[in-house]
């Protein structure tokens, strides 16, 4: 009966009325929730390391003493692995590309950011130069590498990127790609960027397998490495460890088959070359990383089995014969790397490593903010150590213990 007394259009009203107040509520109590789990997550990280490379990098580098808060939304590593994929980056980057040739006959691509214009260091044979190594199917083009020389360049740095053999858009001149163990390009690289600028130092930053590569190098070349400092982002300690994580059923779907797919995709481009040392067709039905790597990488670094390679690649080997100061960023729940593979202890007795763990971020994820931008945790991490390391170089030796002069 009392329905019949109001108009239609009154009726109408009242039924948003009752339809938007539960909607509201419902919004209100999600939205609630979302900041009340965001503020439980978020955290200090975690940072293990001796006393001196602490206190440097808590005055020079704050941020390690900062609460991270991951994007409430993004529920655990996997999702913020696969989130950052898919944040646009609106940084503009203009490369110089050079290609260099290697001993063995092949070439290998250089992208370069000059920074030529720079106010803060104006001298080219002096100005700190950053150089990148991106991850295993990387290259100059990924968004977080745009990113971290957007981190450098602001700071008045030069940037070179390093593409891996057959990742860089390069033809493959010889039947020879890469791996994480063998830093012969890493070499190559870092002589000639010393030949062109001897007085201007020089820091490393390595992603995942560029992280790898940076490490395994800094450990062989010791003193002589020529680089200042190193920091690594999201990098594989224990390569078993990871392809049995990867393994995972979840993991591999995600993740697994869709790189396996991608270094498969560059085996076909460079067939030609290739399938004169290696049986391509068998290769290519590889459907994840490690029978990749058993089918490939394993034969063509001529290691016996691919356990072999993975150990001579996995740096928490050879870490403690790393000189240079190390700053290394890693996520707890990272499918890539877990944390149980971390080298916690033999970071507290070394003076120049570091270890810096979040509880949360994935694999190149870190990820922060309601409203996550291209600008990451990870990112702002690698603009305030290299600011460090270049503008406080003599602290930083100091702080790790090192008299030699790690320039030279």
């Amino acid at each position: 009966m009392l329905l019949s007394l109001l108009s239609p259009s009154e009726l109408w009203t009242g039924c948003v009325d009752c339809i938007s107040r539960p909607c509201t509520l419902l919004l209100s109590l999600v939205t609630a929730s979302l900041f009340c789990l965001w503020g439980r997550k978020g955290q200090v990280p975690l940072l293990v390391c001796g006393d001196g490379f602490r206190a440097f990098l808590q005055r020079h580098c704050p941020i390690v003493g900062e609460r991270f808060c991951p994007t409430p939304w993004c529920w655990g590593g996997r999702l913020q692995t696969l989130v950052r994929v898919f944040i646009k980056s609106n940084t503009d980057v203009k490369y110089r590309n050079e290609l260099i040739r290697t001993r063995d006959g092949g070439q290998l691509s250089l992208d370069w950011v000059d920074n030529s214009d720079s106010a803060k260091h104006p001298q080219s044979s002096t100005r700190p130069t950053v150089l990148l190594l991106p991850g295993l199917t990387g290259s100059s083009q990924q968004k977080y590498i745009l990113t971290a020389i957007q981190q450098a360049t602001r700071h008045g740095y030069r940037c070179v990127v390093m593409n891996n053999r057959g990742f860089g858009g390069e033809e493959l001149l010889t039947p020879l790609t890469f791996c994480a163990a063998d830093t012969s390009d890493v070499e190559t690289v870092v002589n000639h960027i010393k030949e062109l600028y001897p007085q201007a130092p020089l820091l490393g930053a390595g992603v995942s397998l560029g992280g790898m590569l940076l490490l395994n190098y800094l450990a062989r070349k010791g003193r002589d490495s020529k680089i200042i400092a190193g920091l690594t982002m999201s990098v594989i300690w224990d390569s078993i460890e990871s392809s049995e994580s990867l393994e995972q059923p979840i993991n591999k779907l995600l993740f697994n088959r869709h790189l396996a797919a991608n270094l498969c995709l560059a085996i076909k481009r460079h067939r030609k070359v290739l399938e004169k040392v290696i049986d391509v067709d068998h290769v290519l039905k590889a459907r994840t990383i490690r029978e990749f790597d058993q089918r490939f990488t394993s034969v063509m670094f001529g290691y016996k089995s691919c356990t072999d390679y993975y150990k001579d690649a996995s740096p928490v080997c050879r870490l403690q014969q790393t000189t240079v100061p190390v700053l290394c960023l890693n996520a707890a729940d990272d499918p890539f790397s877990p944390k149980h593979a971390f080298p916690v202890a033999l970071a507290q007795r070394m003076p120049n490593v570091a270890l810096l763990m979040t509880a949360h971020g994935g694999h190149i994820g870190f990820l922060d903010g309601l409203f996550p931008k291209s600008e990451s945790y990870m990112d702002r991490l690698l603009g305030q150590f290299v600011w460090a390391a270049f503008e406080h170089l003599e602290d930083l030796r100091e702080a790790c213990s090192i008299k030699e002069q790690l320039t030279e």
